[in-house]
C-alpha cells in the first residue's frame, strides 16, 4: 500500500549537467539547494547580496546587475556601529563605509558576468510581505533591524507580483536569451507574519507564477519546480521541520533535493556526483593509523580520483 500521494514532475527538457553554470537568486531555502549543488561541485553562484525574500527585492537585485548600477553613499547609511544597504542582507554589511561602497560595485559588477555565462537561474520566491520605508516610499530588501515604526508592511498583490516576475524575465533576457529559468517557492513558514497571512503571501506567490508561465512571453526556458507543494503535500509532518517547526530540516532539504535532481539534473551527471560524493567521503576519513601502509594506499587511490575529476572538470576543487 502507498501511504502518501507523490507529486508529478515533468522531467527538465534543458537540465543541468556539470558544462552547466547556474545563477540561485532569493530565500534561505535557495541556499539549501545551492548547498547541494556546491556539495557536488556544480558551478553555482548563490545569493551574491545575501538572502532576498521577495520578488521586489530580487528584481531589483537583477536591474542593478543588468544596468551597471554604481553604488554611492546615499544608498548605504549608518546603523548600530555598521554601514549597511536597504537593497542587501545583513551578511554584507561593513564598519567601514568605502568597503561596503566597494563590495556592492565589485559583487553587481561580477554578478552581471555570471548572468550573462549562466546556462540555469534559480529563483527562490520565499514572501509576498514586504516593508517600505517611509521616510523615501522605497521597498526595502532587509530593515538591518533599524525600528519597525520606519517601515509600512505590506502585502503584494498578485497582479505585482507577476509584473515583477516578469520585469525580471526580461532583464534577464537582455543579457542572456538563452538561459533557463526555474521559479519555486520556499517551504519555510513565515509564521512572524501570522498563520493565515503565510499562506495568504505564499498563494499570491504561486498564483502570480503561474499567471506568468502560462501567458509565456518570453523566449526563455522557463519552469516551475515544486518545493513548496512537496513539503505540504508529500511530507506534510511536522517531524520534516527543525526544531523552530518553521524550516524544512535536513531529511526534508534531502528529499527535496532529490526530487529536483531526479527532474532537473541530467543522468549523465549522476555518475560524477556518485564520484565526487566518495572522494568528499574519503576526505572526512579519520583513520586510526595514518601511517598504516593501508591508509597510504587509500591516500593514493584518493588522490587519483581527485586528479582524473580535476582534470576532466577544471573548475573543480578538493
Amino acid at each position: 500500500m502507498n501511504f502518501r500521494t507523490q507529486i508529478p514532475i515533468p522531467k527538465s527538457n534543458r537540465p543541468i549537467d556539470y558544462n552547466s553554470k547556474i545563477v540561485s537568486l532569493g530565500s534561505c531555502f535557495a541556499v539549501n539547494m545551492a548547498e547541494k549543488l556546491d556539495y557536488f561541485k556544480f558551478q553555482n553562484l548563490c545569493n551574491p547580496f545575501g538572502i532576498l525574500f521577495h520578488p521586489l527585492a530580487i528584481e531589483k537585485f537583477i536591474d542593478f546587475v543588468v544596468s551597471e548600477k554604481q553604488f554611492t553613499e546615499k544608498d548605504i547609511f549608518f546603523q548600530n556601529e555598521l554601514w549597511h544597504c536597504f537593497d542587501a542582507h545583513s551578511d554584507l554589511s561593513n564598519p567601514e563605509r568605502h568597503e561596503l561602497l566597494t563590495s556592492l560595485n565589485l559583487i553587481a559588477r561580477s554578478t552581471k558576468i555570471a548572468m550573462e555565462q549562466a546556462s540555469h537561474v534559480i529563483i527562490t520566491y520565499g514572501t509576498s510581505w514586504v516593508y517600505t520605508n517611509i521616510k523615501n516610499n522605497a521597498i526595502v530588501a532587509n530593515c538591518h533591524k533599524v525600528p519597525q515604526k520606519e517601515f509600512d508592511k505590506s502585502l503584494l498583490s498578485v497582479d505585482s507580483i507577476q509584473k515583477s516576475i516578469e520585469n525580471t524575465i526580461h532583464l534577464i533576457e537582455k543579457v542572456n536569451p538563452n538561459c533557463s529559468l526555474i521559479f519555486t517557492i520556499s517551504p519555510v513558514r513565515h509564521i512572524k507574519d501570522g498563520f493565515v497571512e503565510n499562506q495568504w503571501s505564499k498563494a499570491n506567490l504561486i498564483s502570480a507564477i503561474h499567471q506568468v508561465l502560462v501567458n509565456q512571453q518570453t523566449k526563455l526556458n522557463t519552469a516551475y519546480f515544486p518545493s513548496y507543494e512537496i513539503m505540504m503535500d508529500e511530507l506534510r509532518d511536522y517531524r520534516f521541520y527543525g526544531e523552530d517547526m518553521l524550516h524544512p530540516n535536513q531529511v526534508a532539504i534531502d528529499y527535496i533535493w532529490h526530487r529536483f535532481k531526479e527532474t532537473t539534473i541530467s543522468v549523465t551527471a549522476f555518475n560524477t556526483m556518485d564520484e565526487v560524493e566518495n572522494i568528499r567521503k574519503g576526505l572526512s576519513h579519520r583513520a586510526f593509523n595514518p601511517l598504516s601502509e593501508s591508509h597510504l594506499k587509500f591516500l593514493a587511490n584518493l588522490n587519483k580520483k581527485i586528479t582524473k575529476l580535476e582534470t576532466q572538470y577544471p573548475f573543480m576543487k578538493f
